[in-house]
């Protein structure tokens, strides 16, 4: 079997699971890629116990014939290999380097474990959706999709921004706020979770839309159907705003028409036997725990 391993940023606290990480991939019998701005980063770093080669860009997926993708790091780290991976299929493995971890679930504890079972079989592979950005005049090129979430943000610490927004063209809402969140199942543990939205079970088929500081108390988070297609009008005293999709960010301005839907594909993630979606809410949430008992 052959995987590339993707990591974002090397930092020295980390090299001691990197290490087991490769080693364990040699024990197991993995051919290895590296992703080569990481690979940059730690060759002078790490003994590397058998053979390797560069993982250059999206391209090379059609030269490889590659099994799985390990992600090391936090969740930002995987969402940064999604625009490596795209819609080829290639299934995701996150390691937590970071700190929540609800993509990256597989602690540092676990690393020798986890290949284990990954060479044995002992997983299914959970499909995660993602969302599709259509804008006049267009942004962010041929990287126009997210896992997570899409959001228009006020840019600094002027006033809030009016957006207008429809659901398959029939007006929903103007949000008065510093911005809207339009996140997928799985990016509803991220940014909308701290902003009040609720937590969505991967496979639910929703879109979960959240406003971020409404000045309309009244104004609460809306679960939509996955099928829906949310468009926004941006008005503000402000000439730019912030529009990002994922960690991924471009300037916008009123001019810009947006439209989000559902993509053509989903992200594979695989989840180890006995590792499930409720098990990670409920462990890095705490929930259930309680400190005086």
């Amino acid at each position: 079997m052959q995987v590339v391993v993707y990591g974002k940023q090397f930092k020295d606290k980390d090299l001691p699971y990197i290490q087991e990480v490769l080693n364990t991939l040699h024990r197991e019998g993995f051919n290895t890629y590296i992703y080569t701005p990481y690979l940059q980063d730690i060759i002078h770093k790490v003994k590397f116990p058998g053979p390797y080669a560069s993982f250059d860009s999206h391209k090379d997926f059609q030269v490889h014939r590659i099994n799985y993708v390990i992600v090391l790091g936090g969740d930002g780290t995987m969402l940064h290999a999604v625009t490596l991976v795209r819609g080829t299929g290639v299934p995701i493995l996150g390691i937590n380097l970071g700190r929540m971890g609800f993509l990256n679930y597989i602690e540092k504890s676990h690393i020798t474990e986890a290949f284990n079972k990954l060479k044995r079989g002992l997983f299914h592979i959970e499909e995660r959706s993602t969302l599709f950005l259509e804008s006049t005049p267009p942004i962010f090129g041929e990287l126009n999709f997210a896992m997570n979430d899409f959001t228009i943000l006020k840019r600094d610490t002027s006033s809030m921004i009016t957006i207008h927004t429809y659901v398959n063209g029939d007006y929903l809402n103007t949000y008065w706020a510093d911005g809207v969140i339009l996140s997928t199942p799985t990016g509803s543990t991220g940014y909308s979770l701290s902003c009040g939205g609720p937590v969505v079970t991967p496979n639910s088929a929703n879109f979960v839309l959240t406003p971020v500081a409404p000045h309309n108390l009244n104004v609460r988070p809306l679960v939509l159907s996955d099928t829906s297609v949310v468009a926004f009008e941006i008005e503000g005293r402000g000439e730019n705003f912030i529009c990002t999709l994922d960690s991924r960010f471009e300037l916008i301005g009123a001019h810009h028409q947006l439209a989000v839907r559902k993509n053509d594909f989903t992200v594979k993630l695989v989840q180890l036997q006995d590792e499930t979606f409720l098990k990670t809410i409920r462990e890095k949430l705490a929930w259930g725990k309680d400190i005086r008992n």
